[in-house]
């Protein structure tokens, strides 16, 4: 969602009673048994949490951890009660929950704990008494990705007991989302140029809009000129396929051009990368050409990746090289991400395989047509569609009506795009789609003729999983009536407008465990339209360099939720995370942003040379006057002000808690608005221009435990 001068909005031709809550901005690890071997432990706060029904966070009593604990889990007629947190876990397989509780009552007493949508209830016996803590361990079992963990009060429960924190014990080997909680669990291991060893220009710290380091991770990059410059990397962990994030110059005529770039593994020559700037570089004003008369160029990086043919074991030394074959004037080169892909997969249990239903890969025939008459047949047979390796080219929407698509996995099957078109759409029912990539062919923004590369309805209960999505005009368009769907482990890359976008009716949607990098709009945004987005969640999502707009962002709706993310890097008229009425209907709910972690976010908006914070609460079309709860989130490194509020409407019911912002380019908490805030557990450090600046009548009250301001 552009927030520039008032474009229109992308239009394309597609027309819970449980809480939801992340717990993961506290974080710790340690060896608590039971535990598999090695396994990786995030131990979560459960007064970290947001909320509802008789839920509320306490300190009445002594002995517990973090801040405090949560009571209230105990009255069914003011709603059902629960925490809910999402865990990531890189391995299949059994691990357990271990619950700290007090109950004081004398007797046993039960909550259920979810996970993976299986329940189970489980029994809590009494303590000693209120300030007796226990701990109690329940089996689940852990899903490669995202896994939501529900501990709730139900009808069947008996509840009161105070919950301390839960510690999620995930697989052996599985990793874990960090130290700070926030951001996604990828397969893949990052590698930055300027921290490997080089021979070149080092290029940044810059955040100047229109410059190559801008748009570069931490921006910070790498630049290769003259034959035999090199940048290299040991690597940590065994790999057989890398992913190249670079920038070469553009063509005279903007179309682009074409080089390679040579590689090495301890001084033996690999397949030369194949890189091009066709994808790259556009000009002028918002939505931009590829004109390079038009001048302000920008959006310099593209990717690459390429199957290695072996594996690399950890410990070799991978060397990108300028060598003399390779004739581009120069290569900046940002970060290298490395990984095993694993064989492809053959077709599983209750699929028929496409090429039996004459769908052929690799070669340069047009099989949309195919594809949807063998989609259908599947369907038709009770079964889902299974995309064998292979490149697919398709020229037009791949139509989803309640059908499963599957490929054998994101380095193995690709659908490709041709010119602005080919993607998947959704035309209603509960669809799968999962283990695949979508190259689009894209090389400008065309709203009006381009396509997403997934969109459209996909009914109650879809899922969207293990894809890799470039060079595609969006990466997600969801419109309503899509109720329930399950989107996660995604990699959106270098899209030409949005990363994700919930439009309108969408409801209890959850986008998850992804990586998006490089769009050419809002990475993540929920748009209420028309109609209200409702009770959604973007969560553990890690979010790189949007090249315009924001990295997460909530127009309008109800009772929706950015949760633990990682953003860093927003380039220009952008926030980490902004809640806005810019676009959309008003608020009707409660909005909540909570445990995510801001990095070098926030930038200029050059059309109104306006300073963006890193969380930017923007009262702009209308008041917001529903609660706006922005929890336990760190700010690190912002650009101009830490928290913006703005701008000289009514923000009425603002309320502050557990935000910590380390050092900002202008003030640590900037208000420009009427209305009202609480804040409490608020720590500013090192605000360039001042802790706190505050006008258009806005209140502040000032609760416990703030510093710094």
């Amino acid at each position: 969602m552009s927030i520039h001068a008032r474009a229109p909005r992308i239009r394309t031709s597609a027309a819970t009673a449980a809480l939801l809550l992340a717990v993961t901005g506290a974080v710790s690890y340690s060896a608590l048994a039971p535990t598999p071997a090695h396994a990786a432990t995030a131990l979560l706060e459960a007064e970290s949490a947001t909320l509802s029904g008789g839920a509320v966070a306490e300190r009445e009593h002594s002995g517990y951890t973090g801040t405090g604990y949560v009571g209230g889990l105990t009255d069914p007629n003011k709603g059902r009660a629960s925490l809910t947190t999402t865990v990531q876990s890189t391995y299949d397989g059994a691990g357990n929950v271990t619950l700290r509780y007090a109950n004081g009552t004398g007797s046993s007493k039960t909550l259920t704990l979810s996970a993976g949508g299986n329940s189970s209830q489980v029994t809590l016996p009494a303590t000693s008494g209120w300030t007796s803590w226990a701990t109690v361990d329940v089996p689940v079992s852990y899903a490669k990705g995202a896994n939501t963990l529900t501990l709730a009060f139900t009808g069947n429960d008996s509840g009161n007991v105070n919950i301390d924190s839960l510690t999620a014990n995930t697989p052996a080997g599985s990793g874990d989302p960090g130290p700070s909680g926030a951001g996604a669990t990828t397969p893949f291991t990052t590698y930055e140029a300027e921290a490997g060893t080089f021979k070149g220009s080092a290029i940044g710290p810059d955040r100047t809009y229109l410059t190559v380091a801008s748009e570069s991770s931490g921006r910070k990059a790498v630049k290769l000129t003259q034959t035999g410059d090199y940048v290299e990397f040991k690597l940590t962990k065994a790999a057989n396929a890398v992913n190249l994030r670079y920038s070469l110059p553009d063509s005279g005529d903007g179309k682009g051009l074409d080089a390679t770039l040579s590689a090495y593994a301890d001084g033996r020559a690999l397949p030369d990368l194949q890189l091009t700037s066709r994808y790259s570089w556009v000009y002028g004003g918002y939505p931009y050409s590829n004109n390079p008369g038009e001048g302000q160029a920008h959006r310099f990086f593209d990717e690459s990746r390429l199957k290695l043919g072996q594996t690399l074991p950890a410990g070799t030394v991978l060397r990108l090289q300028k060598d003399a074959a390779d004739q581009a004037a120069s290569y900046t080169v940002d970060l290298i991400e490395a990984e095993e892909t694993g064989a492809a997969a053959t077709l599983p249990s209750g699929y028929v395989s496409a090429k039996d239903l004459g769908v052929t890969p690799d070669t340069d025939r047009d099989v949309t047509a195919a594809l949807n008459t063998a989609l259908e047949t599947a369907k038709s047979q009770g079964k889902g569609l299974f995309l064998p390796a292979g490149t697919y080219v398709i020229s037009d929407h791949i139509n989803l009506t309640g059908v499963k698509l599957r490929g054998a996995g994101v380095w193995h099957t690709v659908l490709r795009g041709t010119g602005l078109k080919g993607g998947l759409f959704g035309r209603g029912g509960t669809s799968t789609v999962e283990n695949l990539m979508i190259d689009g062919r894209n090389t400008v923004r065309d709203d009006a003729g381009g396509h997403a590369a997934v969109e459209g309805d996909f009914g109650t209960g879809s899922v969207i999983k293990n894809v890799w999505i470039q060079h595609t005009k969006v990466g997600l368009w969801i419109t309503g009536p899509t109720t329930g769907l399950r989107a996660s482990d995604l990699r959106i890359r270098n899209t030409y407008a949005d990363g994700v976008n919930l439009h309108g009716a969408v409801r209890d949607t959850v986008v998850s465990n992804s990586s998006i990098r490089g769009t050419g709009d809002d990475a993540l945004a929920m748009w209420s339209d028309g109609a209200a987005v409702t009770n959604s969640a973007f969560r553990n999502n890690t979010v790189q360099l949007p090249t315009l707009a924001n990295g997460a962002a909530i127009y309008g709706g109800s009772g929706n939720s950015v949760e633990n993310n990682l953003i860093s890097d927003t380039v220009v008229a952008a926030a980490g995370v902004t809640v806005s009425t810019r676009f959309g209907q008003p608020f009707s709910g409660t909005t909540t942003v909570s445990g995510n972690v801001l990095r070098r976010t926030g930038s200029m908006e050059v059309n109104w040379n306006a300073k963006l914070g890193a969380v930017w609460v923007y009262a702009d079309q209308s008041d917001i006057t529903q609660p706006v709860v922005l929890k336990n989130n760190t700010v690190e490194d912002s650009t101009y002000s830490g928290l913006l509020v703005s701008y000289q409407k009514q923000v009425s019911d603002l309320r502050v808690d557990g935000l910590t912002i380390n050092r900002t380019g202008h003030r640590g908490i900037e208000v420009n608005a009427g209305g009202k805030g609480t804040f409490s557990n608020t720590t500013l450090t090192g605000a360039a221009g001042g802790a706190l600046d505050v006008a258009g009548g806005f209140t502040i009250q000032r609760g416990s435990g703030n510093s710094g301001w």
